[in-house]
């Protein structure tokens, strides 16, 4: 999609953008639906960003409903990905033509349908898939999404030159800022208070989104202040009780903080309610049943 407007413009999606990119998606939502963009691919770039948005919701409906078939190829690619986080018994299928497509020349000016394409191949534990999409693109988005994903491969190395490039590219553009939050917490030590300051002024600016509370908590955990990383979980989960990285991130909490079992397996149970195909509940679950094997082999025997 097209960036920032050029110098002197008036940029008239950059809230939209901003709140889009800090994940305050019900504001990119409002703020969308405000938008009089001035210009066909304006208005194409609004559209991108509001259905975007509404799948971070989880509202695929909306999605597939509005989206036709003849729309855009920007379009059709936000569509791919609402289709296939809609229909698990549809992902291998979905997977597969993606497949077949990203085989052929892939338009790498339609940055949407690189980062489409990687966030399915993301979900179908594929990160290496993902990474050669996106190393097509050269938006700040693209490069943002790269090191999201090095760092969860521990690849700080890497992280940080991809990181490089966008600061050259942008330094001061909110995505460019995230970017170095990320890096800085991966980095951590005297890095912790940096990324901390980062979220906090991200937050202050734009507003406290579930993310950016998070990203604050987690620097403060890291740097061992557990109260004032507990108030701002608790005002995360005063937003959406059942935000998964939230939650997580209470559970390492209140272990730290030593608090009774019935604390840690509460936000356990909430986590596994609400979000029973998340990664880590998957993990989780395939120790539990470990344990409950290796348990009944040391079982007394009548």
């Amino acid at each position: 999609m097209a960036g920032a407007a050029p110098a002197g413009e008036p940029d008239e999606l950059f809230d939209l953008r901003n709140n889009f990119y800090i994940g305050a998606y019900q504001a990119a939502i409002n703020e969308a639906q405000r938008a009089k963009p001035g210009s066909p691919e304006k208005e194409l770039e609004r559209d991108v960003f509001l259905f975007r948005a509404y799948i971070a919701q989880r509202k695929f409906g909306v999605v597939l409903d509005e989206i036709k078939a003849s729309a855009s190829p920007e379009l059709q690619a936000v569509r791919m990905f609402a289709e296939f986080l809609a229909n698990e018994s549809q992902r291998d299928s979905i997977v597969a033509e993606l497949d077949k497509k990203m085989s052929k020349s892939v338009d790498v000016a339609n940055c949407t349908f690189l980062l489409m394409a990687a966030s399915i191949y993301l979900h179908s534990q594929n990160p290496d898939a993902a990474l050669r999409a996106l190393h097509q693109g050269e938006s700040l988005e693209c490069l943002a999404m790269m090191i999201q994903i090095l760092l969860k491969l521990d690849r700080l190395d890497l992280a940080r030159k991809e990181l490089k490039k966008m600061q050259e590219q942008d330094e001061d553009a909110t995505l460019t800022q995230l970017a170095t939050a990320w890096v800085n917490l991966a980095l951590g030590g005297d890095k912790l208070q940096d990324a901390f300051y980062t979220f906090q002024e991200l937050a202050e600016r734009c507003s406290p989104s579930l993310p950016l509370l998070n990203g604050q908590a987690v620097a403060a955990m890291g740097q061992g202040r557990w109260d004032e990383a507990e108030g701002l979980l608790h005002e995360a989960l005063d937003k959406d009780s059942s935000h998964p990285e939230t939650l997580l991130n209470l559970v390492v909490l209140s272990q730290h903080l030593g608090k009774a079992p019935e604390v840690t397996n509460r936000y356990l149970s909430q986590l596994k309610d609400a979000h029973k195909n998340h990664p880590f509940i998957k993990e989780y679950q395939a120790k539990e049943n470990d344990f409950d094997r290796l348990a009944l082999q040391y079982a007394p025997s009548a």
